[in-house]
């Protein structure tokens, strides 16, 4: 009893520690802190700037430093799937930037994550509830945890709405389209409880042997401006955050090596501004995304990851970026094992932030990023007020996405009815339709005639593969349908025949794209079957092409030929006389010059999603009139890369003329940019410029009449070009700067109107100044970029 006075104050401060805990949700406002009173940064009518200093000036440094990693989620560095006791053991007891791919049920070669939270979809969003709720609760200032994840196939988790890669979605060449893409992709991150996507991709892809052409929408920068301006902002209507990547000059790689090699591009500064750059500049300044993420590579001797000059100067001086940059895994870590910039790993540390870092990423544990910034700060390396903005950056973009008003999926169970529902269905469906690019068609073989074609043999070694549809960037365990399946669905098992043919590629490959060898007894009777076949039937369908492990991230190429011994049974099944139709799916650009002479009929349907079957099966027989545009060029061999559009004038010669007096060389393209055919014709008349003179700052207004000529309902890809005839320092001969797909019946006419600014007018002067110049400009409108219809001038004055 005597000891009853000591014991009554510690069991009321237990007892009020308790409440408080219990009451730090108040109405209106959250006690993250846990001092019992509001804070000005837990007053939401507050202004963010005003309430992200508060928070900072109540920050330990450990605090802060933790604010400046990810963890990466289950299965890649985190070990348990929901909170456990030994947290407060580890680093993140103060706190953490960002999750990444947080119990998303990855499928992948490299780094599979499989949970029991990824499905149901409420059961996820429930998951994330608790692991937020352990930062809020279990955190000294409760700062909650931006969950990051990919998303350019479609948000990366289990089962949710698939896209097709994105060089399918570029050649969609529709705007509006890729908008409500984003927006799918956004409603679903933010009804599983994710709150920041990586997408969308723009890198300029300008070497088609780089293994991650098929993840980016093309070669052209206003094409790929276009499209992810769109893929951002409709993402971030939905309040999730939108990170572009990879910032920059990424995608051309010396030789188009990716894999370990990712360095070392070979661009002049004119070229990186107006060509890798692009993209970048536009998309921050109109669509204003809450994140970056820089790239593992160099540029001018400087990698970018460790570089000011990228990082601040370019991205937030001059672009405006105001949300927080995270490294692309490794980056940071590659200052010292790969660029040799720093002669420590720390040093490496210290580089990445002074040049204007956020928050490193990497699948290691966050301490090997936040202990070696603590040890910079204690030894007087890096300062208190830099440390306050990067953390700043970080703070600033939760307060924007609502973390701190309103840190938890507030309605569980409505996830089970926003993810892959009818709308989102229905878009995947549409844009993998719209993403069919018809190659040639002689003879109008195509669209098969139901009546006529009875009897078909699919074959190829494409036919019944499946895996090009699930990304490491998408969403996984969606069920596919095969190109065979798909056809066989669509005519009845008993009008098709299914042989294999061959492999995707031989025993020797990729040396036999060098070194022939012989065809094996079992390649040549895999063919022969092929070819007896084929004897039974009314038409032939092979698919061929490749399949993930052939292109992708760290893989690229030195042929683009068709791998393996597929060009030899589609010459086989040639010569059989019977009508031959060539489906691709495939990654990149292919060298198909053979096949393009003498097959007559050629569908590309790069990396389609998981509804392949049914929409390539749709489009051989009409009920979807292909009518897609190559965003990025074929060329013919690949002793011609660098070959792109747009280009300077006379480094291509785009007509195919002889290499000066001597007739050395294989010129023009395979298939030009902007390229594609439809199972009906369009004509173009009435071009209207409006007005014919007009100031440096003026806008210009540029219409043009459309018709569907043919019998069939099919979309039409208005391009734009345009050229200046004279300027100070030399251009591009002509470049894309607008497009816009119009659907039209038989006979139907629409009038399509364009506006030019002088964004789009101004070039790089010899001051390196972005500079509208005086002189005459010519609008093209042409169905493809060598294919111009229609032509008139006007003039800029001073």
């Amino acid at each position: 009893m005597k000891k009853l006075p000591l014991l009554l104050p510690l069991l009321l401060i237990t007892l009020n520690s308790s409440a408080q805990e219990k009451s730090i949700y108040h109405k209106g406002w959250i006690d993250f802190n846990k001092n019992g009173k509001m804070d000005v940064f837990e007053d939401p009518s507050q202004p963010i700037d005003v309430r992200v200093t508060n928070l900072l000036s109540q920050m330990t440094v450990e605090e802060k430093t933790c604010q400046l990693a990810t963890l990466y989620g289950f299965k890649r560095v985190l070990k348990e799937e929901m909170p456990t006791p030994s947290w407060k053991n580890e680093v993140w007891k103060d706190g953490i930037a960002n999750i990444d791919e947080e119990l998303n049920n990855l499928t992948s070669h490299t780094d599979a994550a499989p949970t029991q939270y990824s499905y149901p979809y409420s059961k996820h969003a429930a998951a994330i509830n608790t692991i937020q709720k352990w930062f809020v609760e279990e955190t000294r200032m409760g700062i909650p945890v931006d969950f990051t994840n990919e998303g350019i196939h479609g948000l990366n988790h289990d089962r949710a709405t698939p896209l097709p890669a994105p060089i399918g979605i570029g050649s969609t060449w529709d705007k509006e389209l890729v908008r409500h893409a984003g927006q799918v992709v956004g409603r679903e991150a933010k009804a599983l409880g994710y709150t920041n996507i990586y997408t969308p991709i723009l890198d300029v892809s300008r070497d088609q042997r780089w293994g991650r052409v098929v993840e980016t929408y093309g070669e052209n920068p206003f094409l790929i401006a276009e499209m992810g301006k769109q893929m951002c902002l409709g993402v971030q209507e939905e309040g999730v955050a939108s990170t572009l990547k990879h910032f920059a000059v990424y995608s051309v790689p010396k030789g188009g090596r990716d894999g370990a090699d990712r360095t070392d591009p070979h661009v002049a500064p004119r070229e990186l501004y107006e060509m890798f750059l692009y993209p970048f500049r536009r998309v921050i300044q109109e669509a204003h995304p809450l994140g970056v993420m820089s790239s593992y590579n160099d540029w001018n001797g400087e990698p970018v990851t460790g570089s000011y000059f990228f990082l601040t100067e370019l991205l937030r001086q001059k672009f405006g970026f105001n949300g927080y940059v995270v490294s692309d895994s490794e980056a940071v870590e590659y200052l010292y094992s790969k660029h040799h910039v720093a002669d420590s790993p720390e040093e490496a540390v210290r580089e990445a932030f002074e040049a204007g870092l956020n928050v490193r990423t990497n699948f290691t544990m966050p301490q090997t990023y936040i202990m070696p910034l603590r040890n910079l700060y204690k030894e007087g390396k890096i300062s208190m007020k830099t440390l306050d903005s990067r953390v700043g950056d970080v703070l600033r973009v939760k307060f924007k996405l609502g973390l701190f008003d309103h840190p938890y999926v507030e309605d569980t169970k409505a996830a089970d009815k926003m993810v892959h529902n009818e709308d989102g269905t229905a878009m995947s469906l549409k844009m993998n339709r719209e993403s069919m690019v018809l190659l040639k068609n002689d003879n109008n073989l195509l669209p098969l005639d139901k009546n006529k074609y009875k009897k078909i043999l699919v074959t190829g070694p494409l036919a019944e593969e499946t895996n090009y549809a699930i990304s490491r960037y998408g969403p996984s365990h969606n069920p596919v349908l095969s190109v065979l399946t798909g056809l066989i669905n669509y005519r009845g098992s008993e009008g098709v025949v299914y042989t294999k043919g061959c492999n995707i590629v031989d025993a020797t490959w990729p040396e036999s794209e060098i070194i022939e060898t012989p065809l094996t007894q079992q390649e040549q009777a895999d063919i022969d079957n092929a070819v007896e076949q084929a004897k039974k039937v009314d038409v032939v369908i092979v698919v061929v092409g490749e399949d993930v492990d052939r292109v992708g991230e760290s893989l690229s190429r030195t042929g683009l030929n068709l791998p393996g011994r597929q060009l030899k049974l589609i010459q086989a099944l040639q010569a059989t006389g019977k009508p031959v139709v060539m489906v691709m799916i495939n990654g990149q650009p292919l060298t198909v010059n053979w096949e393009n002479k003498y097959v007559p009929a050629i569908l590309e349907a790069w990396f389609p999603g998981p509804e392949s079957g049914r929409v390539i099966a749709e489009t051989l027989f009409g009920d979807n009139n292909p009518g897609g545009k190559l965003p990025i060029t074929f060329p013919k061999t690949v002793g011609q890369i660098e070959f792109n559009f747009p280009f300077k004038p006379g480094s291509q010669d785009p007509q195919g003329g002889k290499n000066s007096w001597g007739n050395t060389s294989v010129n023009g393209a395979l298939y030009p940019f902007g390229y594609g055919l439809s199972y009906t014709t369009f004509a173009y008349s009435n071009l209207q410029i409006s007005p014919q003179k007009e100031n440096q700052q003026g806008d210009i207004k540029v219409s043009v009449d459309v018709t569907n000529t043919g019998q069939r309902a099919g979309d039409d890809v208005v391009e734009l070009y345009l050229k200046q005839e004279y300027s100070s320092v030399t251009v591009y001969d002509y470049d894309l700067r607008g497009f816009e797909r119009v659907p039209l019946a038989p006979g139907e006419k629409k009038t399509v109107h364009f506006t030019l600014h002088p964004d789009d007018l101004a070039i790089l002067d010899k001051n390196m100044n972005w500079t509208v110049e005086p002189g005459k400009f010519m609008v093209m409108i042409g169905s493809s970029s060598e294919d111009i219809k229609l032509k008139q001038e006007f003039e800029v004055e001073k």
